[in-house]
């Protein structure tokens, strides 16, 4: 049997967590138990965004760094899964360096198999 891998968008840490990221997780939560139920091998995956301008901003009005803020929000994301009781197998943030290895792998996968190149484009842009 084939394993089965369902991701929630992973969530930008510039803000703590709404009632839209739990109705998200929930739905995907409710999606995974019932395959599992169904016996299938399902991998639930979530995780936090933790780079990018609205990060800096948000980090920046707060008077902290931008790691701190991914920090403090990311535990309060993992601290609301646990509250709504969520079974996600792993919470994957993108400053982890296991994070950072997997993108570098990919991208050179990429570039090896000629998939993205260096160019030149000419076109029309509004």
């Amino acid at each position: 049997m084939a394993r089965f891998s369902l991701t929630t968008p992973i969530y930008y840490v510039n803000a703590q967590p709404h009632l839209g990221h739990a109705y998200t997780t929930t739905v995907c939560d409710v999606w995974a138990r019932a395959m599992r139920l169904r016996g299938e091998d399902v991998f639930f995956l979530t995780g936090t965004d933790e780079h990018g301008v609205k990060v800096e901003k948000s980090a920046a009005a707060r008077g902290i760094s931008p790691q701190a803020l991914a920090d403090e929000n990311a535990a309060e994301f993992q601290r609301v899964l646990k509250v709504f009781g969520l079974t996600n197998d792993d919470f994957i943030r993108t400053t982890e360096p296991r994070h950072e290895r997997q993108v570098q792998a990919f991208v050179k996968r990429l570039l090896d198999s000629g998939s993205v190149y260096l160019g030149t484009f000419e076109g029309w842009y509004d």
